[in-house]
């Protein structure tokens, strides 16, 4: 099976968005970037979809969809955040919610010599509600017609995002007193 399998490709064709998308925020072409969002979401769902439906799962594939993921999220957080669609805390929360999480995953790795960490139903939850708040921002500056964002929608993002940051937290250490 080879690397450049059709779900790899779609993680890469993700990657190569991003600046693309970061372009288009910067140069007010916000109907470009709600596209462009819609896109990144939609080969992110078919990778995986792919990958499961034809066995193609790839080491490859393993390490660059979360990257992937989490390039479009930090950007696109820190941009919103920068431009004042959403408020800097939660820019804060999410990003050191990642920091924790690659530094844990970096410490495990000496410790135990395991790379491995299997996402979380929590984990998968907070990036989805990160996903729902950006879209969410995306058609408001497109469309104009919703109300400013809801805070449970804000308060649910940044709940999850700590509690699933705790949750990995917590699995690092039971797998370092484990060995």
């Amino acid at each position: 099976m080879g690397v450049l399998n059709l779900p790899n490709t779609l993680t890469i064709a993700r990657i190569v968005i991003i600046p693309v998308f970061i372009t288009t925020i910067i140069y007010k072409r916000y109907d470009y970037a709600l596209y462009l969002f819609a896109i990144a979401a939609l080969t992110d769902t078919l990778d995986g979809l792919f990958a499961r439906l034809k066995n193609q799962k790839t080491a490859l594939g393993r390490f660059l969809d979360p990257l992937a993921d989490k390039f479009l999220l930090v950007t696109s957080f820190i941009l919103f955040s920068i431009y004042g669609w959403i408020p800097k805390w939660l820019t804060i929360t999410v990003i050191s919610r990642d920091i924790i999480v690659i530094i844990g995953w970096m410490l495990l790795y000496l410790i135990t010599h395991t790379s491995r960490v299997e996402p979380t139903i929590l984990g998968k939850a907070a990036i989805a509600m990160q996903l729902i708040l950006l879209a969410y921002v995306l058609l408001d500056i497109n469309i104009r017609f919703l109300p400013d964002i809801p805070a449970p929608l804000l308060w649910t993002t940044a709940g999850l995002t700590i509690l699933s940051g705790l949750q990995y937290i917590y699995r690092g250490f039971k797998l370092t007193h484990a060995e």
